[in-house]
């Protein structure tokens, strides 16, 4: 097996805020990465809008934390929505804004997904030519089968990539690429070297066999399925040096126990398990 090339450190770590939605608010999550010596953290939107935006700002702002990414804007919401997001971005100042397509109920189109799939480019498009004016770069994720209907009618590397190709633009909208949203995908390892240097963000959890859940039951990396150190080690063959990012919903089983638990055994998984 192709071992990964780095030695990650806590620097390399990028904890996702939402891996502690189910035990933390906005204000106190962001205490517990700290106290864990977590650095760096993708703003989870709806913890945002919780808090309040402007005193979410002024918390953020003392803690010294990295913003990864601003997760995640919806495309079907229409380009005001997209713009809020925008605008959200930069004032947090958020090196990617992750953008999924949303749900078919949120689209409204008369012709269902096959419709929606047809907008599809030139939607992508407008928010290109929408997030130019920012200092944020839009990141598009595709989401696992799953959970097309409510969440991403694109739901596969390969149909991301035809979708960028598509519409160019190459050095102004980019690929967030998740593990458990991806792993099951055929000649995976030919469509991550053409996204290549697309890709900006890299979303890591595991799949777990038993799973219970369309979304709230992501895997703990090592738990499940996913050879997320062969992941890591053709992403670092493809020159990506970004963050390695956790991502991990869990409603029944890490969101019951402490976030203090939950973020030590991401700490002590670094380099063993992804």
């Amino acid at each position: 097996m192709v071992m990964p090339v780095r030695q990650l450190g806590l620097d390399d770590l990028c904890v996702h805020q939402v891996c502690l939605f189910g035990q933390c608010d906005f204000v106190s999550s962001l205490s517990c990465l700290l106290a864990a010596g977590i650095k760096r953290t993708a703003l989870w939107n709806p913890m945002i809008e919780t808090c309040g935006e402007r005193q979410a700002l002024s918390i953020w702002n003392g803690t010294g934390l990295r913003a990864d990414s601003l997760c995640a804007a919806e495309l079907f919401s229409g380009p005001d929505a997209l713009r809020a997001m925008l605008d959200r971005a930069d004032l947090f100042q958020v090196r990617t804004l992750v953008l999924i397509t949303g749900g078919l109920e949120s689209a409204r189109f008369e012709g269902g997904i096959d419709q929606a799939r047809k907008y599809l480019p030139s939607m992508l498009a407008e928010a290109v030519e929408l997030a130019r004016p920012y200092n944020v770069q839009l990141a598009f994720e595709p989401l696992h089968p799953m959970v097309c209907g409510f969440r991403s009618i694109v739901s596969s590397l390969g149909e991301a990539l035809d979708l960028l190709d598509a519409i160019g633009h190459a050095d102004d909208i980019g690929l967030a690429i998740d593990t458990y949203s991806l792993w099951w995908e055929d000649k995976l390892d030919e469509k991550l070297c053409h996204a290549g240097d697309r890709i900006l963000n890299y979303h890591v959890s595991d799949w777990l066999p038993d799973t219970s859940d369309f979304r709230l039951d992501r895997g703990m990396p090592g738990d499940g399925q996913i050879n997320l150190l062969q992941w890591r080690a053709q992403l670092e063959q493809l020159a990506y040096r970004g963050g390695v990012e956790i991502e991990i919903f869990s409603r029944d089983r890490w969101w019951k126990q402490t976030p203090e638990s939950m973020l030590k055994q991401i700490v002590e998984r670094l380099n063993v398990a992804y």
